[in-house]
This record gives C-alpha cells, structure tokens and sequence, in this order.
C-alpha cells in the first residue's frame, strides 16, 4: 500500500519521460553548483526511470528521457529511503553490475531522495561524474539544500492536483446528483454512470450489480456490452469476487492490484478482470441491500480518502436512483398494462391495410390518457361490406385515472355509434358531450372520429374533429394534406352544434390519425411539427404501413417522452368489386 502511494503520487505530480521547464532548472542548478557533467531529477515508476529534469546525458538517453531499472541507481535510493553516496560504482558490490556503468558511463554518483509530504520517496536528485570522485561535504549540503527546494517543488504540484481533483470532485457530486435523478430505468442508470466520470482518475470500467435475494445480476448496457457481462451474468453472493464479498460483508472492499486481485479471489475473478484489463477495484454496497457499486482501474490506483468518500457518496445516489426506477417502473407498468389491456386488435377488412403504434411516456405516471379505436359496423341490407369507425383520442391528464377515463370514453363512443341508425361521427360525439356534463369523469377531452365506407373502387371518409390534432392524408400522388375542420373538444359546455365532413380515398391514398405525442415539443411550434410530419408521411407513405410508423416516430423511443403517443395509419388498397 506504501509503494501504491508512492505512486498515486508520482501520478500527482504530473512528471514522467517528458522535458519540465521546472525540473530542469534543478538540473542545472546541481550541474552549476557541483561543478558535474550530469544531473539528474530521476523518478522511479513501477517498470522504469524517468528524468523530467535533466543536464548533460548522452543520447540515446537523452531523447528518450528514461532508462529500464537495469540502468537504476534511483532504486536504491528509493528502496533506502536515503541519500546514495558513490565515489566510485565499479567498486561498491551492489552496483558494480549496474548497467549505467558502461552504457551512461555513471562512475560517481551523489543521489539524494525526493519526498512528498507523507515521506513517500519518489526519486532522486543525483549528481554523476564520469570519473572517480571524493565528494565534498561542503557539495553534498549543497546538494541536499537543493534536493529539499525540489522536494517543495513536487510537493505543491501534488497539492495543486488534489485542490483540482477535490474541485473535480464536487463537480462530481453535482453532476451525480443531476445525471443520476434523471434515468429513466436501470439500463440508463448504468450508461449515465459509465458517462459520469472524467479526468486522469477515470475508471476504465463500472458495473452495476443488483441484489434479487439469490445472489447479483449485472445491470448491463445493451449498447456497450463487455464480454465478461454476457458469460457472467449472475454471480452467487459466496463467489469470489470482490463484489460478492462487499454485499456479503457489507463494507467497502478495495483490491489496489493484481497481485492482491489474485491472493484474495478466485481464478474466474482474476480472468474476468484480467479479460478487461483491470488490476484496481472498488466495490461499495448499496443502501439497505440493494446491490453493490464497483468501479475499476486498468492499473494500480490508490484512493485518496477524499476520493473514496466521493465514490460512497456516489454509490448513496445511485440507491436511491434504483429505487426510484423500480418505483417508476412498477406505477408505469400498472399504467401500461391497464392501457394495453384497452386498446383495439384491428379488423382485418378487404381493401384497407391498418396499422397502428402505441408508445407509453416515461416520464414517471404520464402514461395512460391516448387511445386508437378500429372496429367494423354491422353492414346495412343492401351492402355487400360494412363500414369501418375510426377514432384516436386523447384524455386530459396523464395518469391511471386517464387511462380509465380513456376506457370509458372510447367505450362510450363505441356505443353511441353503433346506436346512431346513421352511424354519424358527429352525433356519436355529440351524445359523449351529454354524459360527460352528467357524469364527473375529469376535464375533458379530444378526439377523432369517423367512418369508411366503401364507395365504388374507392372509400369514403367521414369525420368529425373534438378539438384535435388534424388527420393528415396523403394521396396517391404523394401530396399531403391536413383535414382542418374541427369543434369544440369533448365535454366543453357548448351549445354548438358538432359537424360531420367528407372526403373520398383514392387507391394508395394513406389515413393518417395521430395524438398529440406525437407531435408535440417543448422547442417547437405544434404546426410545424405537423408540417414536418406530414413531409414525413409524404416521403415514407408509400412504405408498408409498419416501416412508415417507424418513419413518423423516429427518435421517440430514444429520448424521454412526457406525453403517450397513439397513432392510427389507414391505407386504402382497393374499394368494392
């Protein structure tokens, strides 16, 4: 954990094989003040020696401002954790075998160890003669005084990035707090978990794990499946893995590599990890047994305890999130289920293709108030086929009680159709005005609503508008129109009279009747999201009917909604023979 700290530091610090303007203004500082050829502001990373700070190396070395520990005379002072005095390497048993000797012709070396403030040594600042050489006390205070300015120097580097970091980190929380409170279920809970973190911290993986009462299932983003998610879907609360022991336990547990990653789990923990390229984890159980929370580093990484607060904190929001979700899930499954319970299996009547879409909001109980209705009329004696009743609808308000409300009315409107000897659209939602002004079912609503019959080698459409959005028609020659007429929405207290209106359907001519979901946004006129619609129905309505309600609801499913969407397409394929 020491050497780990060590470096999480050196990452702080901001310093690898690299010129810094800084360090090498030390360099030059020993060369000058010692009167040396070489000086070095060397730091030991886990595989290697870096020089940010350098003065008079040959090349190749110094061009690549770094050498493998075989060159290392820094590692001792490390490992010791005090200065290295050397007159002469060639005849000092622990460095006579270096390979700085004939490569970087180091044959005296002064290095004296570069702290942080915890006492983490993180490298050396050295001076290197190319001869044997008495060093003088005089040059060794000299170069201490200078070792312990570095020192600072590195210091308030890593003080600078833990101030940006711990701003980091409450940008995190705010972030956290914003993202997570907005996912609409548990697969964009964990696409906005991946998305949230930023910066040279990162974690190159975070999972999700959620508890069923048998053991953990992943939350797995369908977009950005790992391989490891699909093999291991579930694992058992006694597997051996870090996750199962933080929920087992209860506490957070923290593996800083892979060799504590393959001491303490078991071999498919390690393979698992090992097929992501990890070698740090840290998994925090969720609130009241929820799950557990785990983030993970495709290198060693060591938590500051303002991190690792950050992360718990992070792990309380996605707790509540979960529940949230599945709350919201719950309600809106209820609501659903209720809604689709409700809508109509169309007829399948000879010369009209029917298709329909229905898309429940999202957005916590706005679900439940549109509706699409098909059904056929019992046919008159002198025809050969009956008519088709039409409508879409949409109750105000969006809730279960809408959804209800919707059932009632649709049901209401089916009756007094098939009452009404003539069958007449407007006398249907003439008589649902009465029974709303005398039964207490909410605020109202709109509706389309007509009937085909068939006419000839055509179909006749008749309509009548409660105060909504227009049917769109596009005609065989791709020109479409939008139907204008309309009244007063359902249950207004009015006196006026309700309208019937007329219009014939050619072969291939496409009915359009649609909610106001569907076109309907916060950043845009409601007309010209019809026109844009009806440009839709232009281009695409010469598709099966499946394909252009695809066309028309493009990116509905993507985002969230605040309102349902209930669409109705009629295509008229041929009239009586």
């Amino acid at each position: 954990m020491g050497d780990l700290g060590r470096v999480e530091a050196l990452r702080l610090a901001g310093l690898s094989a690299a010129a810094d303007p800084g360090m090498d203004r030390f360099a030059r500082l020993v060369t000058r003040v010692l009167r040396v050829p070489v000086s070095l502001v060397s730091l030991l990373e886990t595989d290697r020696q870096v020089f940010p700070g350098m003065v008079g190396l040959a090349e190749p070395w110094a061009a690549r401002r770094e050498t493998p520990l075989s060159h290392s005379f820094c590692q001792h002072v490390v490992v010791d954790g005090r200065p290295l005095i050397l007159d002469d390497t060639r005849v000092h048993s622990r460095t006579c075998a270096s390979l700085a000797i004939p490569d970087l012709q180091v044959i005296a070396y002064a290095g004296m160890p570069l702290t942080d403030a915890d006492g983490h040594v993180l490298g050396s600042l050295c001076a290197i003669d190319h001869e044997p050489r008495k060093w003088t006390t005089g040059e060794l205070q000299d170069l201490e005084d200078l070792t312990a300015a570095c020192s600072v120097e590195l210091r308030m580097r890593i003080a600078t990035e833990l101030l940006r970091r711990d701003r980091d980190h409450a940008g995190l929380l705010l972030r956290a707090s914003v993202e997570l409170a907005h996912a609409r279920d548990l697969t964009d809970l964990t696409r906005r978990l991946r998305n949230l973190f930023r910066g040279p911290a990162e974690p190159s993986f975070v999972e999700l794990l959620l508890a069923d009462g048998q053991g953990l299932w992943r939350v797995i983003d369908p977009d950005d499946v790992r391989p490891v998610e699909a093999a291991v879907d579930r694992l058992d609360l006694h597997a051996g893995y870090p996750s199962a022991e933080a929920m087992r336990e209860s506490r957070t547990v923290f593996v800083p590599d892979h060799e504590a990653l393959v001491s303490g789990y078991s071999p498919e923990a390690v393979a698992g990890y090992d097929s992501l390229g990890l070698r740090s984890v840290l998994s925090v159980p969720l609130l009241n047994g929820r799950g557990v929370l785990t983030w993970c580093w495709s290198r060693p990484h060591a938590p500051a305890l303002t991190e690792e607060a950050v992360l718990t904190a992070v792990a309380g929001y996605v707790s509540q999130a979960v529940e949230r979700t599945r709350f919201v899930a719950n309600r809106l499954s209820t609501a659903e289920q209720l809604q689709a319970s409700m809508l109509t299996d169309l007829p399948t009547v000879p010369g009209l293709d029917m298709a329909a879409l229905y898309l429940p909001a999202t957005d916590q109980d706005m679900v439940g108030g549109d509706w699409y209705d098909a059904y056929q009329l019992p046919p008159p004696p002198a025809a050969t086929r009956p008519g088709v009743m039409l409508s879409v609808g949409d109750i105000i308000g969006h809730d279960v009680q809408a959804a209800t409300v919707m059932g009632q009315v649709r049901s209401m409107l089916r009756q007094a159709s098939l009452d009404h000897a003539a069958h007449s659209p407007a006398a249907a939602l003439d008589a649902v005005d009465r029974a709303l002004d005398v039964l207490p079912l909410g605020p109202g609503a709109t509706a389309v609503h007509g009937r085909l019959d068939p006419d000839g080698g055509r179909w006749r459409l008749t309509w009548s508008n409660a105060g909504h959005p227009p049917p769109l028609l596009r005609t065989p020659d791709g020109r479409v129109s939008a139907l204008d007429e309309h009244d007063l929405l359902l249950g207004a207290s009015s006196e006026l009279p309700r309208h019937d209106h007329t219009h014939v359907l050619l072969r291939d001519s496409v009915l359009l009747l649609y909610t106001d979901g569907l076109v309907e946004r916060r950043d845009a006129d409601i007309d010209v999201s019809i026109r844009d619609m009806a440009s839709t129905l232009a281009e695409h309505g010469d598709k099966p009917l499946p394909l252009l309600l695809d066309a028309l609801s493009h990116g509905l499913r993507d985002v969230p909604q605040r309102d349902d969407v209930a669409v109705l397409a009629v295509r008229v394929n041929q009239g009586e023979r």
